[in-house]
């Protein structure tokens, strides 16, 4: 049986790890990238100033399915809070919810890069009609197979705002993900007022004895790294101990090719690509056994 290692951040990952298990992969949790709340009040201000500026945005781009999470989590809190204070604690969670839910702008454009991201945002309650995102069987889920879909929206004048992450150092994640900012510089080439709201925080993990030690051993024991993102690659190798391993018997999928050059340049001796829809994993995965054994 093929061993993998999942990459994403815990919950994502667990659910990739389950669904690979089922269909035959002994398949491991490994998360690269810690998401962390930003719980700080200029943060928690800025959360709460989007929201009430959100009927003048043409556009809301999220660039992961957390940062829709953290972004709509925030919306329920202060639903939550004008609830209590208007009907002097009569409220409810699912009232807020449903609230959080049903006074979107109607004509405000949600936006994803990939079906992670869509599946999100119809969970939080966003209705499919407003939604724009790559088309399932397209070859590739990045900002620029969004843009192919939205790039001829009239743009001049539009305000736009994009949901996102920050790394531990504060940076924008955009450091991370060269397709964002690129996404970022066609909206405001074409007219548009572009902000951006950071929402939640990554991190690189800290390492446990055990998890070294499994590390030490995938380096080279045929175990398949799936990353889906260039960070998570980052987050790895630049760990002290993991920094001085020797990669070249080491085999990868990565789900962008700027991801697979990060693994390669990392010393990877093996990296192919992928789309990031489970089928294809499973594929890629099935073709590197069949290849390998």
């Amino acid at each position: 049986m093929i061993q993998a290692i999942v990459t994403r951040p815990a919950q994502e990952a667990q659910l990739w790890a389950d669904q690979l298990t089922t269909n035959g992969v002994d398949a491991q949790v490994l998360p690269l990238i810690e998401i962390a709340a930003l719980t700080t009040a200029s943060h928690q201000q800025a959360l709460q100033q989007a929201w009430a500026n959100l009927p003048r945005y043409a556009a809301c781009m999220f660039v992961s399915g957390n940062a829709v999470e953290h972004f709509f989590k925030a919306r329920h809190f202060f639903k939550l809070f004008e609830v209590k204070h208007a009907k002097a604690g009569v409220f409810s969670t699912g009232s807020a919810i449903d609230c959080a839910a049903n006074d979107l702008p109607v004509n405000l454009r949600f936006m994803a890069t990939g079906p992670g991201t869509l599946a999100a945002l119809r969970a939080a309650g966003v209705p499919s009609g407003q939604i724009d995102a790559p088309p399932l069987d397209a070859a590739q889920f990045d900002s620029e197979a969004l843009w192919r879909v939205v790039g001829q929206q009239p743009w001049q004048g539009a305000n736009v705002l994009i949901v996102r992450g920050l790394t531990q150092a504060a940076v924008p994640e955009a450091s991370a993900s060269p397709g964002r900012d690129w996404l970022s510089l066609k909206w405001q080439r074409a007219g548009a007022v572009v902000d951006e709201l950071p929402v939640y925080m990554r991190r690189a993990p800290s390492f446990s004895a055990a998890q070294l030690s499994r590390i030490q051993a995938a380096s080279g024991d045929g175990t398949v790294w799936l990353f889906s993102s260039s960070e998570a690659v980052s987050n790895l190798t630049g760990c002290p101990v993991v920094s001085r391993m020797d990669w070249r018997g080491a085999l990868a999928i990565a789900t962008h090719e700027r991801i697979a050059q990060t693994a390669r340049a990392a010393g990877w001796g093996v990296v192919r690509t992928s789309r990031p829809a489970f089928s294809d994993i499973l594929s890629a995965l099935r073709s590197i056994e069949s290849s390998h054994s």
